[in-house]
């Protein structure tokens, strides 16, 4: 009768551990891409901290790749460059989360004009995040401005250190491959824009939560929860938008409201529900939509 008794207090014990027990900790790396803030409103008004999920806050998208890659992030947030990249390795990575397309956020810059450009025979200095979705902006602009004959010298730095060069010191010609909010600061510093994704550049770019199979069953209902928060920090970004950038602006770069109202027509929200022809052109680049939240 004892041991009858006991076996039933151990037995209620586990299942009652089983229910109580919080989400385990959850990892997820992201830049302070425009399309990603979201997540650092969330942070901010403390909903992250309520699920158990961490946000770590990156310079580059490729620091942000390396990092999920070492396994210090179980998640980021990046584009279909570094989801193609890293799923070369791990066949059971996929999106799970869409946040954005790039609609002018992603540009390339110059110290001087397109004209003088296509006309100089100096070697071209072309500033970038090597492991990023820089290089495919790069590799069209190259190809649709047919400067396949230049000689360009490709630099690896990443935005936080691309955003500190100034024309003034540059003594040759020079390619700024970046994104907003750093191009705020380039502009100040003497950079033109040559194209974007809006114009000059018919690249698709997207942006995307990231994980594999195996982490996204485990923190499933964190993943859920999380979309949800996603999807009211966009919501509230539409009704005050004011407020919503007070709240994420430490991470801003020092950009003004104005500014950050500007960059917010460089991106197009996709968070909700992808276009039938957005779904299309997806598919033709290897881009899985079937196991978005």
């Amino acid at each position: 009768m004892l041991k009858s008794f006991l076996f039933l207090i151990s037995i209620l014990f586990v299942f009652t551990s089983c229910s109580s027990q919080p989400n385990e900790k959850l990892k997820i790396s992201a830049t302070t891409w425009i399309g990603y803030t979201p997540l650092f409103y969330a942070k901010e008004k403390g909903w992250l901290k309520e699920l158990n999920i961490k946000l770590l806050n990156v310079s580059s998208l490729s620091e942000n790749m390396y990092l999920y890659k070492a396994g210090n992030s179980d998640a980021y947030v990046g584009t279909q460059y570094e989801f193609n990249l890293l799923r070369t390795e791990d066949k059971t990575l996929r999106p799970i989360m869409m946040f954005d397309r790039s609609f002018g956020g992603d540009v390339i810059m110059s110290n001087i004009t397109l004209e003088e450009l296509k006309d100089t025979n100096t070697e071209i200095d072309a500033y970038l995040e090597i492991d990023s979705i820089n290089s495919t902006l790069l590799k069209d602009f190259i190809k649709n401005y047919h400067f396949e004959d230049k000689k360009i010298k490709y630099i690896n730095k990443d935005q936080t250190q691309i955003s500190l060069l100034n024309t003034k010191n540059l003594s040759k010609p020079s390619l700024i491959i970046t994104y907003v909010p750093y191009d705020y600061t380039l502009y100040k510093n003497g950079f033109k824009e040559l194209v974007s994704t809006k114009d000059g550049i018919s690249l698709l770019v997207v942006d995307a939560m990231f994980t594999t199979s195996k982490i996204f069953n485990l923190h499933k209902n964190q993943f859920i929860k999380l979309k949800k928060l996603v999807d009211k920090s966009i919501e509230i970004l539409d009704k005050n938008p004011k407020e919503f950038y007070e709240t994420i602006k430490p991470y801003m770069l020092e950009i003004t409201y104005e500014e950050f109202q500007e960059s917010l027509k460089d991106i197009i929200w996709i968070n909700k529900k992808l276009s039938t022809e957005m779904q299309e052109e997806m598919k033709d680049r290897n881009f899985p939509t079937r196991d978005l939240i």
